[in-house]
Order: structure tokens, then sequence, then C-alpha cells
């Protein structure tokens, strides 16, 4: 495993893009209080959580990615390590030069799925079944891409990855493990200036049947359209001038409403349905470099990986409810 301290020099570029300016708070949008940090992890032993899932026992699933492991973690804070990804001999991963896990996703049997970026054949995603064993790799993705923002559509029978350096969206079969590319197009590319991170399309969430993504480098949110043949309508932008923005989740008792992270900034910021934005957590609340956000009723989970700070990767959890109601 390559030695973390070089993780600074790969995301310092995230440095330049700045802060976020935010606009009032929407009135009636769900607000977000009592937050705290129900977890530590440790950065040395590359224990940056990247992603989440969330079990119905409110334990998170957590995606370690320098680890490259796959942890459990209760809501008192209790760590299990679930899975090691195999190590890869001379990863040849894009901009990290490191193999990493990402996105993961959980089915309602809880096999867990995780995307796996290695520069290698082993670029992809690997199946944690529910009763342990060793993880399996069930797709291959291509070795010059890097796997990302990760979502199930058990009812279609296939998972989304977003990929971050081609700029594509892929469609993968449950059943045989084939590959499409789903959806591309200049809204999902990395950007091309100097102040470029080279992640574009980054997180992914399958929400009311819709495929929603994030891209770092445009600081969007968009929404694709899931069509009755499977295949992706067009680009819809939903949310623009998120500053290095990473992965995000729906607030379930308002239909469209998000919470984002962003990286950069250590913000969490909630996006209306009208793109209308305002910040609801901070570093001053726990985070540092936050890289994705979960929600469950009146629950939110924020994993932090501390890529820049490299102080304190953790896991907040945060109460969420609706302003003047509950």
């Amino acid at each position: 495993m390559p030695r973390l301290p070089r993780l600074a020099g790969v995301t310092a570029v995230t440095l330049a893009l700045g802060l976020l300016a935010t606009a009032p708070a929407v009135g009636g949008e769900p607000s977000v209080s009592a937050p705290r940090v129900i977890a530590h992890f440790d950065f040395a032993k590359g224990q940056t959580p990247e992603n989440i899932a969330l079990e119905p026992d409110g334990s998170a699933d957590l995606t370690f990615a320098f680890a490259r492991k796959v942890a459990n973690v209760t809501r008192r804070g209790d760590t299990r390590i679930v899975a090691t990804l195999p190590a890869v001999a001379n990863p040849g991963t894009p901009i990290l030069g490191a193999a990493v896990v990402t996105g993961i996703a959980r089915a309602d049997d809880g096999t867990l799925y995780v995307n796996y970026a290695t520069g290698t054949r082993r670029t992809g995603i690997w199946r944690l079944a529910r009763h342990g064993g060793a993880p399996r790799q069930i797709a291959e993705l291509p070795a010059d891409g890097f796997p990302n923002g990760l979502a199930l559509d058990e009812r279609r029978g296939v998972l989304y990855a977003a990929d971050s350096v081609l700029g594509t969206v892929w469609r993968v079969s449950l059943k045989d493990g084939t590959r499409t590319a789903w959806a591309t197009g200049t809204a999902l590319d990395p950007g091309t200036g100097p102040d470029a991170s080279g992640f574009g399309v980054n997180g992914l969430r399958f929400h009311h049947g819709d495929v929603w993504v994030s891209n770092s480098d445009a600081g969007t949110v968009l929404r694709i359209p899931v069509r009755e043949d499977g295949s992706a309508g067009p680009l819809r932008t939903r949310a623009t001038g998120l500053t290095g923005i990473d992965d995000f989740g729906f607030v379930e008792r308002h239909r469209d409403t998000v919470l984002a992270a962003l990286f950069g900034s250590s913000e969490v910021v909630r996006i209306a349905p009208d793109g209308r934005r305002s910040v609801v957590l901070t570093a001053d609340d726990g985070l540092s470099n936050p890289t994705a956000v979960a929600v469950r009723g009146r629950s939110a989970y924020v994993t932090s990986a501390s890529y820049l700070d490299q102080d304190d990767p953790n896991l907040l959890l945060a109460r969420v409810h609706q302003r003047d109601r509950d």
C-alpha cells in the first residue's frame, strides 16, 4: 500500500476550488441539528471513509478507501471490518496511483456491492455476500477509469457506477456483469482548467426511479431520467455553484431535497428542489473533508475522509427534522 502522506499532493488542487457562496435557507425545508461524531478512525492506517450504505438496524457500512476495506459502524460507534479487497501489485489508478475502494450499495437481502479502482483488470464492481466469504469481482470496468459513486436498481437488476475520469455512468447487469456506457456527455466530464481536480461525475444515487449524479469539477447536481426501456434520458441540471461537491443523499420526507458533502470547504449543504442552498453542517460540527451523506428517517450520516486535513477521519450522525414541524 502506498504511503498515505502522498494524498496531500494528490488532492491539494481541491483547496484551490474555494468556498461555496450559499443562499438563504428555504422556508419549509428540513433542518439539521444535534450533530455528533460517533466514530473516529485512523488516517495512518488508511481508514479514510469514502462512501456509505445504511443497514436496517441503523448501522452504517463504510468503504475505507486506502485501506481497501469495508467496515460496519454501529450508532454507538462500534466498528468491525466486514471485508478486505485483494491487494494489487503495481496499481496504476488514474490520479491517485493507488488501489482504492470507493462507492458502496446495499441490496435488500444484505448483499453489498463496492467499486474498486486499481488501474488493472481488477477495476470494477465487487460483491460481498451477506454471509461472509471472500469478495468476488462481478464486473470489470475500464482500467484507465475511476469508478466512484455506485447505486443499485433492484427492480431492473442493474447497478449504476459513476466513472470520474472517463465522464461516464456505467450500467452493469447483476445477471452476467455486462457493462454499458449508459450516460456520457460534457456535463459528466472532469474539468480541463488549471484548477481542475480531474474528477468529473462523482456521487451517484438512484432516487425515485431516476439516476442523480454530482460533478465535482463542475460543481453541479444532475438528474438523469431512466426511460421505460432502461435507456438514459436527457441530463437535467438541478443545482450549480457547488464547489468541491462529492457524494450526497436525499431527505426522505422531501422528494428532491438533497444534503451534499462539500469536500474542500468541509461543509454539508442543503439543496432545495429549486436549486437554492444553505450550509447546515461545518468543520465546527466535526466535518473534515466530508465525502458522502446518507439519510434515513430523521438521521443523517456523514463520512469525513480527512484527505486534506489528515487529522480526523470520522463518521458523524445528525438529526434531520421538518422546520417548524418536529
